[in-house]
């Protein structure tokens, strides 16, 4: 099995080495800075890097891993380099990204797994054991993909959960992004309150309300 994966963070970082050790895959890996794909391959999250998607090759799966924001370039992009491989991505809104992807090969995906840091060298192999992970294929998506990636999904340890983008979106605004919304705003007003001054020692209330933040 070959894996593609374009950027190289804590989930790409975590996608390699969990594919890599539990998979026996041969990963991948395209970022937009070097820096990150050094350490990847220093940490065994990736067995190869290139410098950009056209350099990959063949894959049977490739994911994209960056920002929100540049997900639709970058899905576009694995796409059309990348035709024979089932294309996802680990973005955590899917309805947007679904509705601006015109592509067979496309389905979404959103684990449910992370860490307080970023980056690869946070990076684990045991990062999505156990979490739900969440695909959004779309009714014209063939069903021997969508099971070629809910297969490799389960082979990382995670648990493959088929729903529609927009039911995804609405959870996801409810139970996770609208948290992260309000554990930001607890410390931007404990900020204000102690003018500038050094946080004090706190109760553990304080401290699980905010840990996301």
């Amino acid at each position: 099995m070959r894996v593609a994966l374009l950027g190289v963070g804590l989930i790409g970082g975590s996608v390699g080495m969990a594919a890599r050790e539990r998979l026996g895959a041969h990963v991948v890996g395209c970022n937009r800075s070097p820096g990150p794909l050094e350490l990847a391959l220093e940490r065994g999250a990736i067995d190869e890097a290139v410098a950009s998607v056209e350099q990959i090759g063949e894959a049977d799966i490739a994911i994209a891993g960056v920002a929100v924001d540049a997900l639709p370039n970058a899905v576009r992009a694995l796409c059309d380099a990348l035709p024979g491989a089932v294309v996802t991505d680990v973005g955590s809104t899917k309805a947007a990204l679904v509705g601006a992807i015109e592509r067979e090969n496309f389905i979404g995906g959103h684990p449910l797994a992370g860490a307080e840091a970023t980056g690869v060298a946070h990076a684990r192999a045991d990062l999505f054991e156990g979490a739900t992970w969440y695909l959004t294929p779309r009714a014209e998506s063939p069903g021997v993909l969508y099971e070629r990636l809910a297969r490799f999904v389960a082979g990382l340890g995670a648990v493959p959960t088929a729903i529609a983008p927009d039911d995804h979106d609405r959870l996801m605004a409810a139970v996770s992004h609208l948290p992260h919304v309000v554990a930001n705003l607890l410390v931007a007003q404990a900020t204000e309150a102690l003018g500038g001054e050094t946080l004090p020692a706190t109760g553990p209330s304080f401290r699980d309300a905010t840990r996301v933040a």
